[in-house]
């Protein structure tokens, strides 16, 4: 239950700070005086759309907070932002039963909410008071035209959560499947319609037999292939010229080393003379050799520069058909083209894969709403029943309610039924579909009964009625009023209303009303009316601005019953 709301820089709210009992709590005020803002503010906490233009004064954050009750209450842990430690208490975990939940708009528009001070995403907050809190706001009766909400409603009723969760995830599996199938098949459409020329280039690469490095080998030798005939004739030119005048330079080095020896005895410096003199005979020895073998190995080939330059115009053509700059890319495309032309054939094992799966999770799917229609239809004709004598409760002793459920031609999110709430307020035999007959008062009074049914099934701590008493008034208002009462014997209760019939009921009586400071800024307030206060508040509601005897007389009589 909401046992605290705080809330700071709202609309026409200062700083305003409410504390609600269990049980019936009764909320009035005059037109314009702010109810519809304190539930606006409330609102905030069950993950409403942050706007700015809420702000009071626009250069402060906007703050609101909520202090709950959850001692009796089933929450999962994991909604509360983290899971209790082994063997801790949900007491202990949540300070002694008490949950604090927070909304905080900046001037900027950003939105942060909090659980238990810690902070949570929007959509964490919004869940979690989704189970604390049913709020049932103005017009909200359009709802009884809504299949998907009827089918809620007969689900409570029928206690199908865990076939209708089963069948939900069934469901979500299916359409992840289908759209992964139809991905699927629009790329291998898209392939087919490429395979042909991906193969095509791809056959082309692979015939050139490309290298790492290729073009730089080719580059280099296509360079000494031009220049051939006039290097060898250097290498030839250059062993010359180790050999002048026809006389070898290797062997007058070796001559000349034996002469120095041969006086080393003498003078010991020529020895090491000698010594250089040979060092220097060999290494001319091997560089006249190389120079020979290397004028051998030089080719003179015009086919050979011709096969080169060739291929080197065929890498060209090649990097520039495709956008790259050297060899190693061109081979990467190969390698793409290549893992491309492959899942060709991994796609079409995958699409037999998803085939498969689709139809399984069809089997499963139709299985489970099979079982989901029997529970269903097993509680249709109840559910019209009980929902018929809350109604003629509410003095429609003629009324006749019926709850039609047929096949549906396709899966839905809540199964393959179509609902129909059908209605009769004459007591005629024929009944026609509720939202093209029921009025207004008809409405509010059926609605009414759907939410204290369904709040005996679903365990909700709070329940908010925001004028469901339109339309109603007289001995119908007062049976409403009786029926409201009765739901707060059992859980917290909020009604915001206009009628004396019902503000007369249950024990907590709050009146939101309107002050104005010095600079003539308005400022909403809520305050509990006790005694005479209470009296005054719902003769005021009986009679108008001016306030008769009787209709005083009359709001203590309604106070007594």
């Amino acid at each position: 239950m909401l046992g605290k709301l705080t809330i700071q820089n709202y609309a026409l709210i200062e700083n305003l700070d409410a504390d609600f009992p269990d049980g019936l709590v009764i909320i009035t005020g005059e037109t314009g005086a702010g109810k519809s803002i304190l539930l606006g503010a409330l609102s905030l906490l069950l993950g409403a759309k942050a706007d700015v233009s809420v702000l009071k004064d626009p250069a402060r954050n906007c703050v609101v907070e909520g202090e709950f009750d959850i001692t009796d209450s089933h929450i999962p842990a994991e909604l509360l932002g983290e899971e209790p430690e082994e063997g801790e208490e949900r007491d202990s975990f949540c300070e002694n039963g008490r949950l604090l939940l927070r909304r905080v708009i900046s001037p900027g528009g950003r939105s942060r909410s909090f659980i238990n001070d810690r902070p949570v995403p929007n959509a964490t907050l919004a869940a979690l008071a989704g189970r604390l809190v049913d709020v049932h706001a103005q017009h909200q009766h359009l709802l009884l035209s809504d299949g998907a909400y009827q089918l809620s409603v007969l689900d409570y009723f029928a206690g199908t959560a865990g076939l209708l969760e089963e069948y939900k995830k069934t469901y979500s599996a299916l359409q992840e499947a289908r759209s992964a199938l139809a991905n699927l098949c629009r790329e291998m459409e898209r392939m087919d319609r490429e395979v042909d020329y991906k193969q095509y280039q791809f056959d082309k690469l692979e015939q050139a037999r490309l290298r790492p490095g290729e073009r730089e080998e080719l580059e280099a030798e296509q360079k000494q292939l031009a220049n051939a005939e006039e290097i060898k004739n250097s290498l030839y030119g250059a062993a010359q010229l180790m050999r002048p005048m026809g006389t070898s330079l290797v062997q007058n080095l070796k001559d000349a080393a034996h002469i120095l020896r041969k006086y080393s005895n003498f003078v010991p410096a020529f020895g090491e003379l000698a010594s250089r003199l040979e060092t220097c005979r060999i290494e001319c020895r091997d560089i006249e050799e190389e120079l020979e073998r290397r004028a051998e190995e030089v080719t003179v080939s015009p086919d050979r520069l011709e096969k080169v330059e060739s291929r080197m115009g065929e890498i060209e053509l090649l990097l520039k058909k495709y956008g790259c700059t050297d060899v190693e890319s061109l081979i990467a495309v190969k390698d793409g083209l290549e893992r491309e032309l492959l899942d060709v054939g991994a796609n079409q094992e995958n699409k037999l894969h998803l085939e498969a799966q689709v139809e399984q999770l069809e089997k499963d799917l139709e299985r489970q709403a099979e079982k989901l229609s029997e529970k269903r239809a097993a509680k249709t004709r109840e559910l019209g029943h009980t929902l018929e004598e809350k109604i003629k409760d509410l003095e429609m002793p003629f009324a006749r309610f019926e709850v039609e459920l047929t096949p549906a031609d396709h899966f839905t999110p809540q199964g393959k039924d179509r609902i129909r709430f059908m209605f009769s307020a004459n007591g005629t035999e024929k009944t026609t579909e509720l939202a093209r007959v029921a009025s207004g008062g008809e409405l509010s009074r059926i609605m009414l009964c759907l939410k204290s049914l369904m709040a005996a099934y679903t365990g909700m701590p709070t329940l908010i009625f925001d004028e469901i008493d339109t339309g109603v008034s007289g001995r119908i208002a007062d049976k409403m009023g009786k029926l409201i009462g009765e739901l707060g014997e059992n859980m917290q209760v909020f009604a915001i209303t206009h009628l004396p019939q019902i503000a007369s009921k249950g024990d907590t009586h709050l009146l939101v009303y309107k002050e104005f400071d010095d600079r003539k800024r308005a400022h909403t307030k809520i305050k509990r009316l006790e005694g005479q206060e209470r009296v005054m508040e719902i003769a005021r509601m009986l009679s108008g601005s001016e306030l008769s005897e009787a209709a005083v007389e009359n709001a203590k009589y309604l106070l007594k019953k």
